[in-house]
């Protein structure tokens, strides 16, 4: 695990930092994204994800997949987060074709 992020670099647990592109979370049921807290714009006041559709709108290459209504009823669920991953995944290939 990553123990803190600033602008388009990650460090890691070990301290060695490295550049990154996108970053994608999969959150699970219950999201606890303490690590993110840092980050500007990246989780509300409550400390949940700031999102549009599971992209951040502070943050172009962070994203997240599998949040309750992420999209749809569905989108945290087995049947739904796979039409998330993907529209996801299609975003972050744009933002990274554009950079």
């Amino acid at each position: 695990m990553f123990s803190r992020l600033a602008d388009d670099r990650v460090t890691w647990a070990d301290g060695a930092t490295e550049r990154l592109d996108a970053l994608i979370l999969a959150t699970g049921y219950r999201p606890h994204l303490p690590y993110l807290a840092g980050l500007d714009g990246a989780l509300d006041r409550a400390g949940h994800p700031y999102h549009r559709g599971g992209a951040s709108p502070a943050h172009p290459g962070l994203a997240f997949v599998g949040l309750e209504w992420q999209r749809s009823l569905s989108s945290n669920t087995l049947r739904g987060v796979g039409r998330d991953a993907a529209r996801t995944a299609r975003r972050l290939a744009a933002h990274l074709a554009r950079s």
